[in-house]
């Protein structure tokens, strides 16, 4: 890789740590190129990426990024997992590292609150970004809905008591 292409992937590199929302940073020696392929289509199918990187054309990106504080963790075999969800690519990986203990945490963000192992895995347990809208929704239609079914019975009651009579008029 020349200067140019190594400038590039810097550049890439760092606007995309512009975009991301969520990012944890993982050791992934001693894993299979299939275990890695596996991973990366949980990481798609969750709406997250996994990319193995170069530890010091990484921290080049991250400076000036609201992730440059986690700079510190690129020694060694390392891959990042990112998402816009702040909740999807740390539920990934820590199914995946539960697992396979081959794949190790070493730290995460969101925005620049920094976490460590323990802090990704306490925020893989969050419900997702869909989850909560899931929640909030059914929380706001809920009290709409028993409305309606209290609205609707006494006319459903009404509608039973005629029916009832109009069989007892034909059977007589």
């Amino acid at each position: 890789m020349d200067r140019s292409q190594k400038e590039a992937l810097v550049a890439s590199m760092h606007q995309t740590f512009e975009e991301t929302e969520a990012m944890v940073v993982t050791h992934y020696s001693g894993m299979t190129v299939a275990e890695i392929t596996k991973l990366r289509e949980q990481m798609r199918v969750a709406g997250a990426s996994f990319k193995i990187t170069k530890n010091r054309l990484t921290r080049l990106a991250l400076a000036g990024t609201k992730y440059e504080g986690l700079s510190d963790l690129f020694t060694g075999p390392t891959a990042i997992a990112f998402s816009a969800d702040p909740v999807a690519a740390a539920k990934v990986t820590s199914n995946f590292a539960k697992d396979n203990e081959k794949l190790i945490i070493l730290g995460g963000a969101i925005g620049k609150a920094m976490f460590d192992a323990a802090g990704v895995k306490a925020l893989a347990n969050l419900p997702s970004l869909d989850e909560s809208r899931a929640r909030i929704i059914g929380l706001l239609t809920a009290p709409a809905a028993r409305i309606a079914s209290l609205l609707q019975a006494p006319g459903s009651q009404i509608a039973r008591v005629l029916g009832a009579y109009a069989q007892k008029g034909e059977a007589a």
